[in-house]
């Protein structure tokens, strides 16, 4: 659904401001809104102009395609609102159902398995069944059948990056042959990898597995993040998404060749009465402008954004560089350097993942006391020529990859260390107001993803927000490893308060930058609680503050942490660091975290 803001058909007087009731029991009430349809009440205002305000009552609104706002002329302003104490979910999957205990056993079901899975058919559009990777069962995330069950790992043998060929356990895999969609997900000790298995040759106790193209290129190319195999370390992994693994309370697997999704429920579920949702939608809202026409003054207040869906690791694999950007292409650089860096070892090329809110040229617009939840990426992305975007009160939580995405990072045809210096600065991401979110359990899909990742921004500041729960980094601000002047400068990292972070991967830090950003100001942040997994090649290669490639011009004063745990790395020049560690004072510790009046955020129930 597609609507444009003022100056494009809603008919509205100058001064007058259209108020629309929707209700979700209404059918495609929400589309016929956007489209100026419906009941409509007009107030007059002496401060509104070409003013549209939606008001969605509590319920679910299940998209069939995503929101889409943009501009053409004119000037005017948009609100999408929840009703008075009542809480509208926007949401891009479908209900599945009835669900029925599986009756005629399929061969490849494990036995352990047998009398206990649950069946229902997938969804379709059309004649086709729709493939997803998320399932959400109550509001909890199901586990794609795996091997070994979820919190184990095998261990690499061996890891051929001439032939490109990985040597593995054969006991993991319990059939012969390879059905469609098994996966390989390796920790790359910053990242891990979904690797689509080609190939399996078992040898007595081994097997030796190949992996689809792109990816397979991809990840035997690059040389980073590594893989690592050698006498004493071995990468863990695990074995992904076939019937054949679905051994275990919580597991499930689509089968696209039959059209059934199968679930062995956990034990406090009864399926007949559970709201289980699959996502179908990527994105939920678009709000998209150009440099010369940004959309302007598009407000949202009290939504909950849920349930999408990223297909492309199941199309294409996912080789991820860092902070959930995936390699495009990549290689070592032999002999090292190139004209922008003389000393560089590599060059690579990334994507980036999408969110279910995405803005690109928008300036002033709001999001209060939203949520964005069980999503299969990223939650929001503030993306390029956005300038006066504030997010405030909001919950971020159950989401595959970042929970927010700032600024640009590399395009795709653009070398990912080259410094981003546009000739036109409408492009540069700025003033930026993220204050006072819950961030928490980000990176479900992707270990390598963050709470807040912040590209090439400006004068954009991140204060108060409570962020826990992650595999890796809390806040990355900054991309392109560089020392050489880009389009960064004047940002704040403030009082927030970074807790148990990195619990999955290591290299990372609580707080961790990249990249000349003069004028940047990271003060009062409380960091504690991390505790990276011991699967990682160094466990204790963390840190509270961490200051990476090309890092200069930061000054970094009064963060309290347990210990003095920093890394500055290959940094530039400028950076200042001050009374940071144990001995901040009480008063400057005490004022990270949510301010009082959104501390009522700590207590919204979490699956």
């Amino acid at each position: 659904m597609a609507f444009f803001l003022a100056g494009t058909g809603l008919g509205l007087a100058r001064g007058a401001t259209v108020e629309r009731w929707v209700d979700p029991a209404v059918p495609d009430g929400l589309d016929a809104a956007l489209n100026t349809g419906g009941n409509a009440k007009t107030a007059n205002s002496e401060t509104a102009t070409n003013c549209l305000r939606l008001v969605l009552r509590g319920g679910h609104y299940w998209l069939t395609k995503p929101i889409r706002l943009m501009t053409k002329t004119g000037i005017g302003e948009f609100y999408l609102q929840a009703a008075p104490g009542e809480r509208p979910v926007v949401c891009g999957g479908r209900e599945l159902g009835p669900w029925h205990p599986l009756q005629s056993m399929p061969p490849a079901l494990p036995k352990i398995a047998r009398g206990k899975v649950w069946a229902t058919p997938a969804p379709r559009l059309g004649s086709n069944v729709i493939s997803f990777r998320e399932l959400w069962v109550n509001g909890i995330r199901a586990v794609r059948a795996q091997e070994p069950n979820a919190g184990r790992f095998a261990r690499l043998v061996a890891w051929d990056k001439t032939n490109q060929v990985a040597t593995i356990p054969a006991d993991l895999w319990p059939a012969h042959g390879v059905p469609p969609g098994l996966e390989m997900v390796v920790d790359q000790v910053w990242e891990i990898a979904h690797l689509r298995i080609a190939t399996w040759h078992r040898q007595a106790r081994y097997a030796e597995v190949t992996f689809r193209q792109p990816e397979s290129g991809l990840e035997f190319n690059h040389p980073w993040p590594p893989v690592t195999v050698n006498a004493t370390y071995q990468a863990p992994f695990y074995l992904v998404n076939a019937l054949e693994l679905l051994d275990s309370p919580g597991e499930w697997y689509e089968d696209l060749a039959n059209g059934m999704i199968y679930y062995w429920p956990r034990p406090d579920e009864e399926l007949t009465h559970a709201r289980v949702v699959a996502p179908l939608l990527e994105t939920l809202v678009e709000v998209v402008g150009s440099p010369s026409h940004p959309v302007a003054n598009v407000h949202f207040s009290g939504i909950t954004f849920a349930n999408t869906t990223w297909l492309r690791p199941s199309e294409q694999g996912h080789v991820p560089l860092q902070a959930g950007m995936f390699l495009l292409d990549a290689h070592k650089l032999k002999p090292k350097g190139t004209a922008y860096a003389p000393k560089l070892d590599n060059v690579a090329w990334i994507g980036r993942p999408p969110a279910a809110v995405q803005l690109e040229y928008a300036t002033n617009v709001t999001f209060d006391q939203c949520a964005f939840e069980q999503l299969a990426a990223a939650g929001l992305d503030v993306g390029t020529g956005c300038q006066a975007v504030t997010i405030q009160g909001c919950r971020f939580r159950e989401i595959g990859g970042n929970g927010l995405q700032l600024g640009r990072f590399s395009d795709p045809g653009v070398e990912t260390h080259q410094p981003y210096r546009p000739a036109n600065e409408a492009e540069v991401c700025s003033d930026i107001r993220v204050n006072n979110n819950l961030i928490t359990r980000c990176g479900l899909a992707d270990w390598g993803c963050v709470g807040i990742a912040a590209g090439y921004v400006r004068n954009t500041r991140i204060e108060h927000n409570d962020i826990s729960v992650l595999p890796y980094t809390g806040i990355s601000l900054g991309w392109g490893w560089t020392k050489m002047t880009n389009a960064m400068r004047d940002n704040l990292i403030a009082a927030n308060y970074v807790h148990q972070v990195g619990q999955r991967l290591g290299d990372l830090g609580g707080i961790y930058t990249l990249s000349a950003q003069p004028g940047t100001l990271v003060q009062g942040n409380v960091i504690e609680g991390i505790q990276p997994s011991a699967e990682v090649p160094d466990p204790e290669h963390w840190f509270y503050l961490y200051t990476d490639e090309g890092s200069a011009g930061i000054t970094l004063r009064d963060n309290w942490c347990p210990s003095a745990k920093f890394l500055a790395n290959a940094n530039g020049p400028g950076n200042v660091w001050t009374n940071n560690g144990p001995d901040v004072s009480a008063a400057i510790k005490n004022r990270a975290g949510l301010e009082p009046e959104y501390q009522y955020l700590l207590k919204s129930t979490i699956p």
